[in-house]
């Protein structure tokens, strides 16, 4: 319904922002790594999503396109909801989210308020099998033509599954990979240089 609001942040409280477009506030549920980024008085762009419940209409709202997608992943998880999923991204990024799914760290997800070890577990099961699914195919790691992600290394593929499950486009993932030591770095530090050159 609304793809992102823009214009004057009205009010920024705990967990929520206002923002005044053309006289009306929209109230924001979201993460204190948007809020971080926002300043009352200013204008401010969040990319948003509706939630729909049984009774409630709900309205969140990302400072990043990356932050919403990692929010729709975790709300897609059994159990998750989207208090939940704004509690974990408030205590990390989309990209800290991705290495605590692909490398199974349940300490990561459990640093956020009221997710417990078993939601943890739920979500890192959930998401790397989504990840998993993620076709690699058309990935170029070399500079040369496209090839398929048979020809390179589970860990590579799930490398790039992790980096494309939050947007990043095939050609953003074949950059941040090049120039990595594909073949003897651990799945843990490709992931980690190549977010490390995106956030760059």
């Amino acid at each position: 319904m609304f793809y992102y609001l823009d214009g004057t942040v009205a009010e920024i409280l705990p967990n929520l922002a206002v923002v005044d477009c053309g006289g009306v506030g929209y109230a924001c549920a979201t993460t204190n790594q948007t809020l971080a980024q926002l300043k009352k008085g200013e204008r401010g762009r969040l990319y948003t999503y509706l939630h729909v419940a049984e009774n409630a209409f709900g309205l969140y709202g990302f400072a990043s396109q990356r932050e919403l997608a990692s929010f729709r992943l975790l709300i897609g998880v059994s159990g998750v909801g989207p208090k939940a999923a704004l509690a974990i991204l408030s205590v990390g990024t989309p990209e800290t989210l991705a290495m605590a799914i692909v490398t199974g760290d349940e300490k990561a997800l459990t640093a956020a308020p009221g997710i417990g070890r078993k939601i943890a577990q739920r979500i890192i099961l959930e998401l790397k099998d989504k990840m998993a699914k993620e076709t690699a195919s058309g990935l170029d790691f070399s500079g040369g033509k496209g090839a398929p992600a048979a020809l390179f290394s589970d860990k590579t593929a799930e490398a790039a599954a992790a980096l494309s499950v939050l947007g990043y486009s095939s050609l953003e993932v074949s950059a941040a990979l090049k120039g990595i030591d594909l073949e003897h770095l651990p799945l843990e530090e490709i992931i980690r240089q190549s977010l490390k050159k995106m956030v760059k």
